[in-house]
């Protein structure tokens, strides 16, 4: 896909979003645990908050922008808001702690109602996307406007899903492992009714995205945290929030480097259709 250099951002009919096929889930599963292991390594290298802040900020100005979707700052935006969004999350969950619970990290309420609170927020989103555009589908993503949109429903679903995470993980002690397996599981129910037909495209491509998040950060819990860290849910292996986020990171850049050199995700210029294979969340179809 080529473009001009007189391309205008509110004017260009190319999409701003990845085409929605394999490789888009996997690499949103790897950056949603890059995420929560950079989270988890903040309290031991604080440092690292500023640095990743000033990328974040610069990644997400040049994703506004930019006449086209592009691979390196879209990915690292969608890196970005990884992280901080299970900042946020926990942040509100830790406060709700010490003031509902007395500080007990494990107790139901506090992070219920941060779950609750955040799919309500993801929900007002929606809504008031639909409201102003007519459309909540991905698929025709061309302007500045549809993209704050988008990007203010990915916020609220990263902090749903880190939420979602830690309540299935801590206070009904699913454990690491155990949530790993059962988002895994869930995440296929979006796409098997949305192929039978029970299910429409939005719903089903905004459903499997909320469990990426919860999907990818009970792995790399699964993987840094210790053995005993969620009580009788069971708790990981204990390798450490540092080298599961360096380990995240070598196979986040390995990934980015190959969308940026073969292009599988770059789409045609959106023509302001659905496109005929829109149906599939799995097969090349528009973002």
């Amino acid at each position: 896909m080529t473009t001009t250099g007189k391309a205008r951002d509110d004017d260009t009919p190319y999409a701003k979003v990845p085409a929605i096929a394999a490789i888009f889930w996997i690499v949103k599963v790897i950056t949603t645990a890059l995420g929560e292991a950079v989270s988890d390594s903040f309290a031991s290298v604080p440092y690292l908050i500023p640095v990743i802040l000033v990328v974040f900020v610069v990644a997400f100005r040049r994703q506004l922008r930019s006449p086209h979707y592009q691979a390196i700052p879209y990915w690292t935006t969608v890196a970005g808001i990884a992280v901080f969004g299970t900042a946020a999350a926990d942040l509100v969950t830790v406060l709700l702690a010490y003031l509902i619970s007395g500080g007990d990290f494990q107790a139901l309420l506090p992070v219920l109602l941060v779950t609750l609170g955040y799919a309500a927020a993801t929900a007002l989103v929606l809504r008031r996307w639909y409201r102003s555009e007519g459309t909540l589908s991905v698929h025709s993503i061309t302007t500045r406007r549809r993209q704050k949109f988008y990007w203010w429903t990915v916020t609220c679903t990263f902090a749903m899903g880190t939420a979602l995470g830690d309540l299935t993980a801590g206070p009904l002690h699913v454990g690491f492992l155990g949530s790993s397996v059962l988002f895994g599981v869930a995440i296929l129910v979006p796409w098997i009714l949305h192929r039978r037909g029970y299910l429409n495209s939005i719903a089903a491509f905004w459903s499997a995205y909320v469990l990426t998040r919860p999907l990818g950060a009970s792995v790399a819990d699964w993987l840094d945290k210790p053995v005993h860290d969620t009580g009788t849910g069971g708790g990981g292996v204990d390798l450490g929030a540092g080298p599961v986020a360096l380990g995240g990171f070598i196979l986040f850049v390995a990934l980015i480097a190959y969308l940026v050199i073969k292009r599988p995700d770059v789409q045609e210029p959106f023509e302001g259709t659905e496109p005929a294979s829109a149906s599939s969340l799995t097969g090349t179809t528009r973002g």
